[in-house]
């Protein structure tokens, strides 16, 4: 991986409290187990309140995921006082989300002012196996503070 430099010297924490204040992420159980510039693994253990009819993972909580894995990675290399915002993604379900434990890997591939492009993949522990069952690739959108515009300008825009 490409080493990337954060805008913030601050990204850890921000990254983190950025994480801290999603309930959802604390409802699903997904902990940050490691984080740096443009990159980050969280974890999340199996849960039945979280099982589709099969007794798999719902896709649609391996999908939240790895958005939100992404959103991270993405968000450590974002400026002091922006926040993130998914614009798009693609998931590929490759196996049946059976484990013990997931793993959600991101990384940045391609960061840019506004939007940034990264992947991620998904494993499941399972019977001392580890299985690649998922992957995405999401496009995220740093949502920077407005600057006022002068009087000069509003007045212009009236």
């Amino acid at each position: 991986m490409t080493a990337f430099e954060p805008k913030n010297p601050g990204y850890r924490a921000a990254a983190i409290a950025m994480f801290d204040g999603q309930p959802a992420m604390r409802s699903l159980g997904i902990t940050i187990v490691r984080l740096g510039p443009a990159e980050v693994e969280l974890a999340m253990l199996h849960s039945p309140e979280f099982t589709q009819q099969n007794g798999f993972i719902h896709a649609g909580i391996i999908t939240a995921g790895l958005d939100n894995a992404c959103g991270v990675a993405a968000f450590t290399l974002m400026p002091h006082k922006a926040d993130i915002l998914t614009v798009e993604f693609k998931t590929t379900l490759l196996a049946p989300a059976r484990g013990t434990r997931f793993v959600f890997r991101a990384e940045v591939v391609k960061p840019g002012r506004t939007l940034t492009f990264c992947e991620a993949r998904v494993f499941a522990e399972h019977e001392g196996k580890t299985t690649l069952i998922a992957t995405m690739t999401g496009t995220l959108m740093a949502m920077l503070p407005r600057v006022a515009a002068s009087p000069e300008v509003r007045a212009s825009r009236a």
